[in-house]
């Protein structure tokens, strides 16, 4: 094994601790560590983040994607306490939750891999509550399932009238890989007591057009969601018929600017059968 050695580069234990022996050779490298700038709006973000927050209650284990959105909504979360920690990635949001007294102090902080500010990487290094953790263990729905009330917090750059969300395709190219998503998402929605919500900016100003589309162009990265959050509203999907949710998601996450064509759209879809 070949290994990098950075002395940016916090100490981390779990599967982060590697032992000296498993070592072939060390190529030494002296630079910071990457920080990710949050983009996108601070008011919608915190909009957004207060509806999401509303899904955790003392004790629920979290899942936090990655980004401004899940960011925000941790930190709306600081009021509650005994909080868990079973996540692909962490990142600000966990350490705010930790500095504000809400996580669980008996339990450890399970992730596999943190991306954020200095502060974060100093708040991890010699951190024994830290508990880095292979993906491939993080990331099994069996194990995320096991957690009560888990409550899986993903971004997405699209939804549909479906339920159905992209966050890996801008276009016809890959923006990124899915990630933990689909595991957390099934995980969770087989928790006893578990959510998974999706939470978008309802407008992409960029390309001035709407974040829900009728029906997703790309493969799917995630659906059947618990809930779908924009900072106009939350449409609470489980257990409701497909054009029950189609309903829910235009009047409630949809920008007002997108809503008639999208009522129009799902008129061709067959989704406005049960509509008002």
């Amino acid at each position: 094994m070949l290994a990098q050695m950075n002395p940016h580069m916090p100490y981390t234990f779990g599967a982060g601790e590697i032992p000296l022996e498993s070592i072939d050779g060390v190529i030494e490298v002296d630079e910071p560590l990457s920080c990710p700038v949050s983009t996108g709006s601070e008011e919608a973000a915190a909009a957004i983040g207060e509806r999401v927050a509303a899904f955790a209650a003392d004790g629920t284990t979290l899942q936090l994607g990655i980004g401004l959105i899940p960011t925000v909504a941790a930190r709306l979360m600081s009021g509650r306490r005994g909080l868990r920690v079973w996540s692909e990635m962490i990142s600000d949001g966990v350490m705010d939750l930790h500095r504000a007294g809400a996580l669980d102090p008996d339990a450890p902080v399970f992730t596999s891999f943190l991306i954020g500010s200095p502060e974060l990487y100093a708040w991890a290094d010699g951190n024994e509550q830290l508990q880095m953790v292979r993906t491939e263990t993080v990331n099994d729905p069996a194990r995320i399932a096991a957690h009560p009330c888990m409550l899986s917090v993903n971004a997405a750059m699209q939804v549909d009238l479906f339920a159905q969300a992209n966050a890996s395709f801008v276009d016809e190219s890959i923006h990124s890989g899915f990630g933990g998503q689909p595991d957390f998402v099934s995980g969770a929605l087989h928790s006893q007591g578990g959510h998974a919500v999706v939470a978008l900016h309802a407008w992409h100003d960029k390309t001035d057009s709407s974040t829900v589309v009728p029906v997703l162009r790309n493969p799917v990265t995630s659906f059947q969601h618990s809930a779908i959050v924009s900072e106009h509203g939350c449409a609470e999907l489980f257990g409701r018929s497909q054009h029950a949710q189609a309903q829910l998601i235009i009047e409630q996450v949809a920008d007002p600017r997108a809503r008639a064509d999208l009522s129009d759209a799902a008129a061709g879809l067959g989704l406005r059968r049960d509509f008002d």
